[in-house]
């Protein structure tokens, strides 16, 4: 009852921002190009899709109408040029099994499948809307909704091709998750948090991972528990803009107070029978506690390192800078994407001298690494190479290439850099670790830090 009494309050007047509502404070927002109520439009037709029995089927007429009219101001306005093309098939997918706008929303599902196709690049993997913007969008966006459309639709030969990206791109997702638990702390959105487990679910579901049942379990639980069991809740139980609790780094220009709550794609298992074998098999280890690991992940220009005695997970960056195609544009480098690497157990610094970042020195001021243009991987390296850039400028003719080689816990980079003036300082530093105090020591074998 309480769900049907917010369709029918919330499609009654719909309006459009910042109009006055005074008048009626419980109506949402007319959906207008690129606006937010685009993507509420995608999770709310998605969970009417999914409890459609108990829910949409026992509405009355009227109020069904008018929620179909609502959602369907979706699949006439322009989305963001990324992963929102996946709203209008969420949300047309809906509206086509139920008989509402029929020829607009099946046009939306055709268009936007066809959008997502530029940006699939091999191997499981897609880039999100922008030339090289490689994140947790691959898993909890770009595979979940065409896998779950197909499932739901019953397209056999949709999900045969979605299905079987889906299960390639499991493949190498399954290696990224810390032995605690803990998703990649790489990419916008991580107050999404465990959404990461999203697309692990899905595969099961559908029949489309490669996975052991107790694998997926382990690495979706496991999820689940590293969150609920740090987690600091507000007063009234909810989650917060960050990670463990606040913290406003975290927080995109979109994020809201419920933004946190798309989290709940963590629990798409919950659509699993008790009788799967999910659910009734014995939990794997996962991947990174089997044994030590370096493999190349050639989609994002990636190398990933991990470690089976402390659970560790790396992922070197080679191929993700989430700049745009606009070669005129030159926005600063997102410490969420432009880092040498990431981890499961460290966060990237913010507004101070950059983590895992190589820079040249000059007047004071350290460079950006900007475009990074992917130069290969192997079993056990990968490379690059950037102009870098100063106050949003490329320093003429520099150019920097750079390596790195792994095995077992080590890591060993290289740089090359070409055109700079003789004597020019460099800098490259390394992990950010957490703590009240740190040791550190350099070597001959190579430079260590740890928490005291």
């Amino acid at each position: 009852d309480r769900y049907a009494e917010g369709l029918e309050a919330g499609t009654r007047t719909p309006v459009r921002p910042r109009e006055p509502v005074a008048h009626d404070p419980v109506s949402w927002p007319a959906v207008t190009d690129r606006g937010q109520a685009i993507v509420e439009a995608a999770s709310i037709a998605l969970a009417l899709r999914l409890t459609r029995p108990w829910l949409w089927d026992r509405l009355p007429r009227t109020v069904r109408d008018r929620a179909a009219d609502w959602l369907a101001g979706a699949l006439h306005h322009t989305p963001v040029d990324n992963n929102w093309w996946l709203f209008q098939v969420a949300v047309g997918g809906f509206l086509a099994e139920t008989g509402h706008h029929v020829r607009a929303a099946e046009e939306a599902v055709r268009r936007g499948l066809e959008r997502i196709e530029r940006w699939y690049v091999g191997g499981g993997w897609y880039t999100d809307g922008r030339p090289r913007a490689f994140d947790h969008y691959n898993g909890w966006a770009f595979h979940l909704y065409p896998v779950l459309h197909a499932h739901l639709a019953d397209d056999r030969r949709a999900l045969d091709r979605y299905g079987s990206r889906l299960a390639e791109f499991l493949e190498q997702y399954a290696h990224t998750f810390g032995g605690d638990g803990a998703p990649l702390h790489q990419g916008r959105s991580l107050i999404y948090r465990f959404a990461s487990a999203a697309a692990l679910w899905a595969g099961a579901l559908t029949g489309h991972s490669p996975l052991a049942p107790g694998a997926t379990r382990r690495l979706a639980s496991g999820a689940l528990r590293y969150f609920l069991d740090r987690e600091e809740v507000t007063a009234d139980g909810l989650l917060t803009l960050g990670w463990f609790g606040p913290c406003p780094p975290m927080v995109q220009s979109y994020s809201g107070p419920a933004s946190p709550y798309w989290a709940s794609k963590g629990f798409l298992g919950l659509l699993l029978p008790p009788g799967h074998p999910v659910w009734t098999a014995a939990e794997e280890p996962a991947p990174v506690e089997r044994a030590d690991a370096v493999r190349p992940l050639a989609g994002p220009g990636w190398l990933l390192q991990s470690t089976a005695a402390d659970g560790l997970v790396r992922v070197h960056n080679h191929g993700s800078d989430d700049q745009p195609a606009d070669e005129d544009e030159v926005p600063a480098d997102d410490p969420l994407y432009a880092r040498l690497a990431y981890s499961t157990v460290t966060a990237p610094v913010f507004g101070k001298t950059a983590d895992n970042h190589f820079a040249l020195l000059a007047d004071g001021q350290a460079s950006e690494r900007g475009r990074i243009t992917p130069l290969g991987t192997g079993a056990d390296w990968a490379t690059s190479a950037h102009r870098p850039r100063i106050a949003g400028a490329e320093l003429p003719e520099v150019h920097v290439t750079s390596l790195v080689f792994a095995a077992g816990a080590l890591e060993v980079h290289a740089h090359l850099v070409t055109g700079a003036a003789v004597g020019t300082a460099v800098r490259h530093t390394g992990w950010a670790v957490a703590g009240d105090a740190v040791e550190s020591s350099v070597t001959g074998a190579g430079a260590r830090a740890r928490v005291a």
